[in-house]
């Protein structure tokens, strides 16, 4: 076994020190430099292939700045990435498991060695501000470092404990699936993307990648890093295309073994479905594994420190613009404290900066003109729903640049069953929804479909042990906000209309890409 030192998570960059701003904007003018208009062709089988249509990157707070493209997958491609990752699986799956590890332990070398330039790629591409892009990059090498640690506990026969039986040897083994498709979101274009694709590929299987079409750039970087540090040749096939087209295909197709999904809840039941049906020539059940969203709830009740409440709140709502699926998106305050509360949380959310990641904005432009036209329209329903309290509209301009930008938007007073109570929008838009006591906050956070995330804000140690056991989501956090989790600290993944439960970054994970097979030889 590799001797490496326990996994610690990597430590954020404090950006109160000015020598780290301008070690970020050095960064930034690097990217703009050598990888502003990069073309990223598609790689199957270890080939970089071109295609006529290409897939164009734009920098949301400024959509006038073309960021890159990458190739458009055919489904053409897609059937000869298959045929490639099942070739390059039969060998791939006998390496020893101490080997695969390595190239992820490299890969996390390498990316902590460009850590900056990936997040000022992000800025660009995606336009999250220092901290978010730092914070993810830092996931990113935590997902690396953690599964390559947790792969070595699968290695060889007796992996796993069987009890004693006369005369008998008995012992579990864990084989890898074989190849699978990863569909990946636009949200943490480094962070989920390279963890979707760790997870599996440390496990013995191949992957065909199928990033989002808006960070097709961020995710054609973590690729290459893989590569340099030593992936072989049709392990990972990097495969950039329509979702409708190439990962329909994938999800359909019988020689897909497994699915790794993030991403809407439409979508993902979509897959779910589709990866049900058995097609000729199949003979497996196809494993899926769901990441959906949420409409995440953080309680706040009479006995909470109230500006450490609003201060969860604050960062948990407007944290990349909302724009995370563990997000605050609902805000449930008991009646007693409902006003200071609101009033706190409206102050602050005011005073946040609108304006470019590259600025450093505390709330920056959202990802595309479909999210933008998405929360617009929430933003007039939410008019009817509830009583407006901040921002409201969605200008498409901030500082002379057109980007989509909406303004940080607060509705108060908002009924539980309301659709912006119950449906998420994925913007920067909150739901504040007043509740008559402790127990009517609850339900009033368990009355969604989904089961993501979710907080409570109490000094009260009863009310925080019921919720413990009745609040029902995969994530649940005290007197903090409700993003942000840490791999291999608070594993993560909902339940519900949220997902499966995998609970990336935990210890169980990887078992989702392993299959165990009993041995028993009788002396």
């Amino acid at each position: 076994m590799i001797k490496v030192e326990p996994y610690r998570p990597q430590p954020f960059i404090d950006f109160s020190l000015q020598a780290n701003v301008d070690a970020y904007q050095a960064a930034l003018a690097r990217v703009r430099a050598e990888l502003l208009g990069k073309h990223y062709p598609l790689i199957i089988d270890g080939e970089r292939i071109d295609t006529a249509e290409k897939l164009l990157s734009t920098n949301p707070c400024d959509t006038s700045e073309i960021v890159g493209s990458t190739a458009r997958a055919t489904t053409e491609h897609a059937q000869r990435a298959l045929d490639g990752a099942w070739t390059a699986w039969a060998t791939w799956k006998a390496w020893d498991v101490d080997a695969r590890a390595r190239i992820l332990l490299g890969a996390a070398a390498i990316l902590k060695r460009r850590r900056l330039e990936a997040c000022a790629l992000m800025t660009l591409e995606v336009g999250k501000n220092y901290a978010e892009a730092d914070v993810e990059v830092a996931e990113g090498i935590d997902f690396l470092e953690y599964y390559a640690r947790e792969a070595m506990k699968y290695g060889g026969f007796g992996a796993a404990d069987t009890t004693w039986y006369e005369g008998e040897e008995n012992g579990l083994m864990y084989l890898s699936l074989g190849v699978g498709v990863s569909i990946s979101p636009w949200n943490f274009p480094c962070a989920i993307f390279a963890g979707m694709l760790a997870a599996p590929i440390v496990a013995g299987n191949c992957v065909i990648a199928k990033p989002a079409e808006d960070s097709g750039m961020t995710a054609a970087f973590v690729v290459d890093i893989l590569i340099e540090a030593g992936l072989p040749a049709g392990v990972l096939q990097f495969l950039p295309g329509v979702g409708e087209e190439v990962g329909e295909y994938l999800v359909q197709s019988a020689r897909t073994r497994f699915i790794t999904f993030t991403g809407s809840r439409s979508v993902g039941l979509h897959i779910n479905e589709a990866a049900a049906k058995v097609h000729k020539g199949q003979k497996w059940l196809k494993r899926v594994i769901l990441e959906l969203g949420g409409k995440d709830a953080l309680i706040v009740d009479e006995t909470a420190d109230i500006q450490g409440a609003v201060t969860a709140a604050l960062q948990g709502a407007f944290g990349f613009n909302g724009q995370k699926c563990s997000a605050m998106s609902r805000l449930v305050v008991v009646n007693s404290v409902y006003d200071s509360v609101v009033d706190a949380f409206v102050e602050r959310a005011a005073a946040l900066t609108v304006g470019t990641g590259e600025a450093n904005a505390n709330v920056t432009a959202v990802v595309n003109a479909e999210s933008f036209d998405k929360i617009r329209a929430y933003q007039e329903i939410g008019k009817g729903e509830g009583k407006l309290l901040l921002g409201g509209q969605a200008p498409g301009k901030h500082g002379g640049k057109t980007g989509h930008y909406v303004q940080p938007t607060i509705f108060g007073d908002v009924d539980r069953h309301a659709r912006i109570a119950q449906e998420e929008i994925f913007g920067p838009v909150i739901t504040v929804l007043r509740a008559r006591d402790w127990q009517d906050a609850l339900d009033i956070a368990n009355s969604t479909e989904y089961g993501l995330t979710g907080g409570v804000c109490s000094r009260d140690r009863a009310r925080l042990e019921q919720a413990r056991n009745e609040f029902e989501v995969g994530n649940l956090y005290f007197n903090r906000k409700i993003t942000g989790a840490i791999v291999g600290v608070q594993p993560f993944g909902g339940y519900n209309m949220s997902g499966t439960d995998s609970k990336a970054g935990g210890p169980e994970y990887l078992g989702n890409f392993m299959q165990m097979k009993a041995v028993t030889e009788r002396f």
